[in-house]
């Protein structure tokens, strides 16, 4: 099957570059409704869904493949390279984020530059790195993940999307996280949540920007600015936004950075 139908690819644009965007757990491609059309007058843009979200191909979900995240990274250089991108830009939301420094790692003709935003290379504290999460606050999650599907969504996505002041946003969320098969969902949690992509930042060629909220629970301003120290061509722009989705919730704010930093 072609990437481009088992990822569910929509380009627009006029460009002669691409600015690929990248989703986070539990989302799909509509999540960058606010943000990619700004980007239309100059760039080719790419949309895609992750394996196992949103209108991807749920069929080709292989637990084994998609165990790590570099089973999703190459996804993203086998798109890329079906659609001959060079010298692109990647933009990742929370997982994707490292998904793309992956993917930018093994095939460095992709993209010359990476916008991250809200990422974490390890959710799980460790000697010296605070991730945000002790080990059992991690298990816990995924316990309650693995027993109540519904329940984790509807209690974690309006904590994950902050802004309680606009609770259509934590709705949204919840509706999105509730659509994704179930399974799948445990699978890509416990693949994102016990993953360490440390050691993979300070060997990144591209440019990078790393946009952080400047409240976020689970990816904190103290895991921005690490990823920052580590990458050795990179910027850090706190946004003046709260939650882990500024791509919903401060959509001219990021679209702003994006385009000082293209």
């Amino acid at each position: 099957m072609s990437v481009l139908v088992r990822n569910n690819v929509k380009i627009a644009g006029q460009g002669t570059r691409s600015i690929v965007f990248a989703h986070g757990f539990g989302c799909d491609q509509n999540m960058w409704r606010f943000i990619a059309p700004a980007f239309e007058d100059s760039f080719r843009t790419v949309l895609f869904d992750n394996v196992g979200a949103g209108g991807s191909d749920l069929s080709a979900f292989s637990p084994a493949k998609y165990s790590h995240l570099q089973g999703y990274a190459d996804d993203i250089v086998e798109l890329g390279h079906a659609l001959d991108i060079k010298g692109g830009v990647f933009v990742g939301h929370s997982v994707s984020a490292m998904i793309g420094v992956l993917a930018a790692k093994k095939a460095p003709e992709l993209f010359e530059g990476l916008v991250l935003v809200g990422p974490s290379p390890r959710y799980i504290d460790d000697d010296g790195y605070t991730g945000g999460f002790s080990a059992a606050q991690i298990e816990e999650l995924l316990d309650f993940l693995d027993s109540n599907h519904m329940g984790w969504s509807a209690a974690m996505a309006p904590a994950i999307m902050g802004n309680p002041d606009r609770p259509e946003l934590g709705q949204e969320l919840t509706n999105s996280f509730c659509r994704t098969d179930p399974e799948i969902a445990k699978h890509f949690a416990r693949t994102t949540f016990m993953s360490d992509n440390r050691e993979d930042l300070p060997g990144l060629d591209a440019r990078a920007l790393v946009l952080q909220c400047k409240e976020d629970v689970i990816a904190p301003v103290s895991v921005g600015e690490y990823v920052h120290r580590q990458l050795p061509n990179s910027k850090l722009v706190i946004l003046d936004a709260t939650g882990h989705c500024p791509n919903l919730s401060a959509p001219d704010a990021v679209i702003k950075a994006i385009r000082e930093f293209v």
